[in-house]
C-alpha cells in the first residue's frame, strides 16, 4: 500500500466500510432472504448474530488490517510469518471473486431498470405485471451480459483510481443520499393498503417455522451485511490512520447497516403484502415489489428513478471492497500496477459470473440440489464461505496476535475500555467460534 493512499477522514472510512454492505447486502439480499427464511424470526436471529458475532469479527478484521498496514494476504503473513495463515486472506480473495460474480449480475439488473425508468418502460403498468417485466429482463442473455459488463466497468474504473480519489469520494456522497430517499420510500410503503400485514410478517417473532438452515442463513446474513469473513475489512482498515477509534467506527458501521436493513424490510414487505406478491419471490423481490409500490404514489416513477440511481451507486460501494481486496493483493504496494490489476480482476469476475448471468434464462434448467448456478453461488458464499472465513479469522486472532497488540489496537483513541476489551476477547476466543460450529452442526443434523 502506498503510504499516501489512505482514507482522508473518519467519515470517509465509516461510510466506505458501511457502504461495502449496505448497497446489496442490506437492500437487495436481506429482504429476499428474510422472505425465504420465515420473516420476523429470521430477523431476530440475524440481529442476535450481528451484535454477538458479526461486530466482534468486524473489529477483528479492523485490528488485523490497521495493525499490519498491509493487504489481506500479507496482513496474515505479517503476524504469522512462515505459517499457512495467509490462506485465510486467499480464501477471502476467492470468495470475493465468486461473490462479485453474481453481485455484478444484480448490479446489471439495476442498470437495466434505471434505463427502463428513464425511457418510460416502467410507467403505466399494472402492479401485477412487474413480475413479468423482471422475468423477461433477467432471462434475456444479451441484456444480462451487457448490463453486467457495464456495471463492472464502472466499478473497476473507480477502484483503479485508488482510495482517496475513488472509493472515499464516491462513498461520502452516495450513502447519505440513499438513506434520505429510503426513508421517503418507507413512509410511503407504510401508507399502502395491507401494509400492517407486511410489517407484522417482518417484525413478529414466530419461531415455530424457524429451521436449523434458517439459523445458519441468519448467521451468514450477519456476515454478509457487514462484509466480514473474506478479509475485505482487513484491506479497508489498512488504509486507516493509527489514531482512529476502530471500536467506535465498527459500532457505527453495524448500527448503520442494521438501520438500512430495517428500512429495507419496512419498504419491501408492506408493498409485498399490499400487492399480493409472494415473500419467497427470491432474488427479484426488490425489483418486483418496489416498482409496484412507487406506481401507486404521485410522481412515483420520478422517485423510483432517483432511488435506482442511488441504489446503483450503493451497489457500486458493495463492489468496491470485493475488487479492492484482490487488486490490493496483486499490486503489493506498487501503485503503478493498480489500474492494470483492477482491470484484470474485473475480467476474471466477468468470466466467472457468466453462468450466474444465464441462470434465469438459457441455463435456468442447469441446477444442482434443486437450485440454479446463481442461487448456489449465493448460498456457497453467504452460508458456507463467509461463516468459515469468520471462524478462521477468530482463530487467527486467538492464536497468532499477542494480547498486548490487540489491546493497543482496541484502545486507540480511547482513554479506557478494559472491560470492553475483555468481553470482546472472550467472544472472539469462545463465543464466535462455538456459535459458528454449532450452526454448521445443526444443519448437518448432529444436533
Amino acid at each position: 500500500m502506498a503510504q499516501g493512499d489512505k482514507f482522508r477522514s473518519k467519515a470517509g472510512f465509516i461510510l466506505a466500510s458501511a457502504g461495502s454492505a449496505i448497497g446489496l447486502g442490506a437492500i437487495w439480499e436481506f429482504p429476499y432472504m428474510t422472505g425465504h427464511a420465515g420473516g420476523g424470526a429470521f430477523f431476530f436471529m440475524f440481529l442476535i448474530f450481528t451484535f454477538l458475532v458479526g461486530l466482534p469479527i468486524l473489529l477483528a478484521e479492523y485490528f488485523i488490517g490497521r495493525g499490519s498496514q498491509k493487504d489481506a494476504v500479507r496482513s496474515y503473513k505479517h503476524y504469522a510469518p512462515g505459517k499457512s495463515w495467509h490462506l485465510v486472506g486467499r480464501w477471502g480473495i476467492v470468495g470475493s471473486i465468486i461473490l462479485l460474480s453474481f453481485y455484478s449480475v444484480v448490479g446489471g439488473w439495476i442498470l437495466v431498470y434505471l434505463l427502463k425508468a428513464l425511457t418510460g418502460g416502467l410507467s403505466n403498468l399494472g402492479s401485477e405485471t412487474y413480475g413479468d417485466v423482471f422475468a423477461a429482463m433477467s432471462a434475456n442473455p444479451f441484456i444480462a451480459f451487457s448490463a453486467q459488463i457495464v456495471f463492472l466497468l464502472v466499478a473497476v474504473l473507480i477502484v483503479s483510481r485508488g482510495i482517496k480519489n475513488g472509493i472515499e469520494k464516491a462513498s461520502k456522497f452516495l450513502m447519505p443520499a440513499l438513506l434520505v430517499l429510503f426513508i421517503i420510500i418507507v413512509v410511503h410503503s407504510l401508507t399502502l393498503a395491507g401494509a400492517a400485514e407486511g410489517v407484522s410478517y417482518f417484525l413478529s417473532f414466530d419461531f415455530s417455522g424457524l429451521t436449523a438452515e434458517s439459523i445458519l442463513m441468519a448467521l451468514g446474513q450477519s456476515f454478509f451485511l457487514l462484509s466480514v469473513g473474506f478479509s475485505n475489512q482487513v484491506t479497508y482498515s489498512s488504509y486507516v490512520a493509527k489514531d482512529e477509534n476502530l471500536v467506535r467506527s465498527g459500532t457505527t458501521v453495524v448500527i448503520m447497516n442494521i438501520f438500512v436493513a430495517l428500512l429495507a424490510g419496512l419498504a419491501i414487505f408492506p408493498a409485498v403484502f399490499s400487492f399480493g406478491i409472494e415473500p419467497e419471490a427470491g432474488p427479484g423481490l426488490l425489483f418486483i415489489a418496489l416498482p409496484a409500490a412507487f406506481s401507486q404514489m404521485p410522481l412515483g416513477m420520478v422517485f423510483f428513478t432517483l432511488f435506482l440511481i442511488l441504489f446503483l451507486f450503493a451497489a457500486l460501494t458493495s463492489a468496491f471492497p470485493l475488487l479492492e481486496i484482490v487488486t490490493a493483493a496483486l499490486t503489493k504496494d506498487d501503485q503503478s500496477k493498480r489500474k492494470k490489476m483492477a482491470w484484470l480482476v474485473g475480467l476474471i469476475v466477468f468470466i466467472v459470473g457468466i453462468p450466474s448471468a444465464l441462470s434465469f434464462g438459457v441455463m435456468s434448467d442447469v441446477q444442482l440440489w434443486g437450485n440454479t448456478v446463481f442461487d448456489n453461488a449465493n448460498y456457497l458464499v453467504s452460508n458456507i464461505m463467509l461463516p468459515l472465513g469468520a471462524l478462521f479469522i477468530a482463530l487467527f486472532v486467538h492464536f497468532q496476535i499477542p494480547k498486548e497488540t490487540l489491546w493497543k489496537e482496541f484502545t486507540n483513541g480511547m482513554s479506557k475500555g478494559r472491560r470492553l476489551f475483555a468481553g470482546w476477547l472472550f467472544i472472539i476466543k469462545y463465543v464466535a467460534p462455538i456459535a459458528i460450529i454449532i450452526a454448521f452442526l445443526n444443519v448437518i443434523g448432529v444436533f
